[in-house]
């Protein structure tokens, strides 16, 4: 369906109370989809790591040693075959990291995203996951719930509008029940899904992420996603000027992280498709060497660390019980590198999990560096990992305020929100200087197609006709049609307008519309009476020559459109 026949539809919206009882749906549906995905996972997880039936796993800790031993290597590439089949078979929308493939739904499909996407992507993630893929389970929970909110939207007759207020709320809703966070989920929404942003748009969406955070509060609790008692980041980590300075460079440093990181995976993605052979193989190749990858780190530290979505791994940083720099520069060069293999040779999960363990191991070493440095600071290396997992998922995303709010609720730590503001900032910046594009929109723009990055105010959807109209035209009687001059002319007969002259063309087709009528009402009228012209009276129950105070051509939409552009240009 092409924009322009969902526009001429016109079909009539439902009203706020269904929507929020929708919102409901969406997020009853996003929550218990956010609790059997996460049962997926860990069934796979503990069939193929440790040949237990399972549906328990506590991705906070350590996976024990396997009982395949080196065998272990080979359980990422068997899980390749596994989600290459599916993906190939049924839904190649489930391949990558999701969250492309919901904006170019709401940007260029209407909002349609096919059911089976639900499916597929829910098997392929877990088993991505499950089998050791450095990858991340919120992507896929984004995707998930937005499918819903899709299939929703089109089971309950609603304007493609309400459809994508419907997907945002099941993209916010994964986010809230994935990390327990329903302030990040309904963030999310607004930066990246919504096209429109106010009340009645936001309504839905944050109605959906309270019913799907508390869903995932009653399976998983109500404690935050690193609840650590060690984490308590003493008052002073950045109450001082010179302490402060000290993120600036520091959101450079992740500015240019996660810029690296961004364009390694798509590099990766190109690597892979260059591969002779087809996607079983070249998804099996890159499987391998994380397979290996981990298997090394087992052998020669004791966990396998790069494995899956790395919580237990942060864990260990934030509760500083890794301290030993060199390591940590292994870990983050190992764990970008896994991430790029994983998601580049054809995986599905998400990034945000992947970045969040990059920003901690290199803020970490930061922190340390700095306390080398510059002791008397007294800034402890875990306030520059939080700052870091805050500033690299900002960076990579483009979403400033997400970032901030859902490490904030996954950490329970409020004391570092000045340095969190002052680095993610600074990192999005330097991201946006090198890339415009963010690791969500890269995706869509190889495709040749473009999407904002992130939330932008409609300046023209908020003007009404009576900022858009022109006031220079001539009304003349019926008799002088043909012998005009004007280049704007209405005639009348018996003050009722019965045709208009635009261009040298005779229009009698047009439309009309009141002064406070809203510039995307003059535009659905003008698509749905396929006019160039719109005649502005006081009233349209009054058309008569007297009441009429303006007209708007296609050439003013047009200009009030590229003034828009203009202005949104940053």
């Amino acid at each position: 369906m092409s924009m322009q026949e969902s526009v001429v539809e016109d079909i009539k919206p439902v009203g706020q109370i269904v929507m929020l009882c929708l919102g409901i749906v969406v997020g009853i549906i996003a929550g218990f989809g956010g609790v059997v995905f996460r049962g997926m996972i860990a069934l796979v997880h503990n069939l193929a790591f440790l040949r237990q039936w399972s549906w328990t796993y506590d991705a906070n800790i350590h996976t024990a040693a396997s009982p395949w031993l080196w065998c272990v290597i080979f359980i990422p590439v068997v899980g390749a075959v596994i989600v290459a089949w599916l993906v190939q078979t049924f839904a190649s929308e489930a391949k990558g990291h999701g969250v492309p493939e919901v904006m170019y739904a709401i940007h260029y499909k209407q909002g349609i995203i096919r059911p089976i996407v639900v499916i597929i992507k829910s098997i392929a993630s877990a088993i991505s996951i499950g089998t050791g893929g450095s990858v991340g389970r919120e992507g896929p929970i984004i995707q998930i719930g937005a499918t819903f909110g899709s299939v929703l939207g089109c089971f309950v007759k609603m304007p493609a509008r309400q459809r994508l207020i419907l997907i945002a709320a099941g993209a916010g809703s994964g986010i809230a029940a994935t990390f327990n966070a329903p302030l990040a989920g309904l963030m999310f929404a607004m930066e990246l899904m919504l096209v429109t942003v106010n009340a009645r748009s936001i309504l839905p969406v944050a109605i959906a992420t309270a019913t799907a955070t508390n869903i995932g509060r009653f399976f998983f609790g109500s404690a935050p996603v690193f609840s650590i008692e060690t984490l308590a980041t003493p008052a002073h980590a950045g109450a001082s000027a010179l302490q402060l300075l000290m993120y600036l460079p520091f959101g450079i440093l992740m500015g240019l992280l996660s810029l690296v990181f961004m364009r390694s995976i798509y590099w990766f993605e190109d690597l892979f498709d260059a591969i002779p052979g087809n996607y079983y193989l070249r998804h099996m190749l890159g499987m391998l060497i994380v397979g290996v990858i981990m298997y090394l780190f087992l052998i020669y530290s004791g966990h396998y660390y790069i494995e899956g979505i790395g919580y237990a791994t942060m864990i260990n940083i934030l509760s500083n019980t890794l301290l030993n720099p060199w390591f940590l520069i292994l870990l983050f060069i190992a764990k970008y590198l896994a991430t790029c293999l994983t998601l580049g040779s054809g995986a599905s999960g998400g990034v945000f999990s992947p970045s969040l363990y990059l920003g901690a191991t290199a803020g970490y070493v930061f922190g340390l560096l700095i306390h080398l440095i510059a002791p008397g600071l007294q800034i402890p290396p875990v306030a520059f990992a939080v700052t870091g997992m805050a500033a690299m998922v900002g960076g990579s995303t483009g979403a400033i305020f997400t970032s901030i709010i859902i490490v904030f609720e996954m950490t329970a730590d409020i004391k570092l929100a000045v340095p969190m503001i002052i680095s993610v900032s600074i990192a999005c910046a330097v991201r946006r200087y090198f890339s415009i594009a963010s690791i969500y929109t890269l995706k869509i723009l190889r495709r040749n197609q473009i999407l904002p990055d992130g939330l932008q105010a409609s300046i023209i959807g908020a003007q009404s006709a009576k900022f858009l109209m022109k006031k220079e035209f001539k009304i003349l009687d019926v008799a002088q049609m043909g012998k005009s001059s004007a280049s704007l002319a209405v005639f009348v007969q018996d003050q009722q307008v019965v045709a208009i002259e635009y261009h040298g063309v005779i229009q009698r087709n047009y439309a009309i519309v009141s002064l406070n009528d809203s510039a995307v009402e003059v535009l659905r009228l003008m698509l749905r009476k396929n006019t160039p012209v719109i005649l502005v009276f006081d009233n349209v129950n009054d058309t008569s020559s007297d009441s009429l105070r303006g007209i708007i051509t296609e050439d003013d939409l047009v200009k009030a459109n590229m003034n828009n552009a203009i202005l949104m240009e940053v």
